[in-house]
């Protein structure tokens, strides 16, 4: 089917996967509106359910990452962690260093539990580690966009949006380590493989100063919350992202940070285009489609039980820790409850940060891909309606007629 495709739009000199990634997205508006109307569920599971329709039909996204699909993931992805970083504020975690410490059990104690399961289920140490990392990260894209359509807000939300900006920073932090560490090997290598970590981090904390400065400027010339502002947001996040992969550095961590430091270190009040307008709500309807695309049946079959192993471990390492921290956090058991089912979703930082696996170590990346994978596609779509019933459980949820997002 894919072959007839190719040939039909190359007789017109039109690029298939360009054709293949649009018809997606209509699928995906469509799909997404149709949920929201007759469910009640998130558009997000429409836009999932899009990206599961092409991948069961052969035409989903291949791994590592290539073309149009992953020009369409590197700008949503570097947008939405830029708008993570800005949500990370420094002074609320020194008001409250139980918060700090709950999200660094919470991600610790994640990946541990997913480590130690896979390692008794019969998966290589390596693996094992390699499936730990990048089960960290909390899908911050999934919860912040539920919780906008849902027109959420109070402590449950707030903390699910510190905790998942801070998880997926640790998550991105631990991923360079450990391409460090398992490149170094032996003990005498690891002087020259810390010297090049250092060399690495120290030219993404460049380049996200690079990019923060940009956008601060922009800002006091421009309202970046008009929609031809945002172009230019745009164009600024793609060409460091662009920048970072030339030269090496983590194309994940530069945004981050550049975000982290424009709130945090910012003489002016930094206030954020609530995603991007237009044009950013087309780009995030295009990644949450081609992450729910990025598998096959091959890849499902694969996964198989392990993946089902890492979701449940990961679920209950993370809950743990959030209500056991909860006395500390300052929460409610019952807000510790709604905010640990919060921190369900895995979705497009995992897949980038795979991505990133793959072409850094292509035999790991492929035993740890059909793990990973799996556990995307089954927490893509749960984790939104984990999401939405924790915020409906905590209820911070608007109700009809408080000016909720619209339906």
């Amino acid at each position: 089917m894919t072959a007839d495709l190719e040939r039909w739009f190359g007789r017109f000199g039109v690029p298939d996967d360009l054709v293949l990634l649009t018809a997606m997205l209509v699928a995906g508006a469509l799909a997404g509106e149709v949920i929201a109307r007759t469910t009640r569920l998130p558009r997000l599971v429409g836009y999932t359910l899009a990206g599961w329709l092409a991948a069961a039909s052969g035409l989903g996204a291949a791994l590592p990452l290539g073309g149009m699909a992953a020009l369409v993931v590197d700008v949503a992805l570097g947008l939405l962690l830029f708008e993570i970083g800005t949500r990370v504020r420094l002074r609320w975690l020194r008001r409250n260093p139980g918060l700090l410490a709950t999200s660094v059990l919470e991600s610790v104690l994640g990946a541990t539990a997913v480590y130690f399961s896979l390692t008794a289920f019969g998966q290589p140490p390596l693996v094992a580690a390699a499936c730990a990392v990048l089960a960290v990260p909390a899908s911050a894209a999934v919860a912040g966009r539920v919780a906008l359509e849902l027109g959420a807000d109070g402590q449950v939300t707030q903390r699910m949006t510190m905790l998942t900006a801070l998880n997926t920073l640790f998550g991105v932090l631990a991923l360079v380590v450990f391409k460090a560490g398992t490149h170094a090997g032996p003990l005498p290598a690891w002087p020259a493989a810390l010297l090049a970590l250092a060399g690495s981090s120290a030219l993404a904390v460049l380049l996200a100063a690079v990019l923060a400065a940009a956008v601060a400027l922009a800002a006091r010339r421009l309202d970046l919350r008009n929609e031809s502002a945002v172009l230019l947001l745009l164009g600024l996040v793609l060409l460091a992202v662009a920048t970072a992969r030339w030269l090496g550095a983590s194309t994940l961590l530069v945004p981050l940070l550049a975000g982290l430091g424009l709130r945090n270190f910012s003489q002016r009040p930094w206030v954020w285009p609530r995603h991007f307008g237009t044009a950013g709500g087309v780009l995030v309807l295009g990644l949450f489609v081609v992450v729910g695309s990025a598998w096959s049946p091959e890849v499902l079959a694969a996964g198989g039980l392990a993946a089902l192993v890492l979701v449940a471990a990961r679920s209950l390492g993370k809950g743990a820790a959030v209500v056991l921290m909860s006395p500390f956090a300052r929460t409610t058991v019952r807000q510790s409850v709604a905010l640990a089912v919060t921190l369900t979703p895995l979705s497009a930082t995992v897949l980038v940060m795979l991505t990133e696996l793959m072409r850094w170590n292509a035999g790991l990346g492929a035993q740890a891909a059909p793990i990973v994978l799996t556990a995307v596609v089954v927490l893509e779509l749960l984790g939104a309606v984990a999401v939405q019933l924790a915020l409906r459980l905590a209820g911070e949820h608007a109700q009809p007629g408080e000016g909720g997002a619209p339906r």
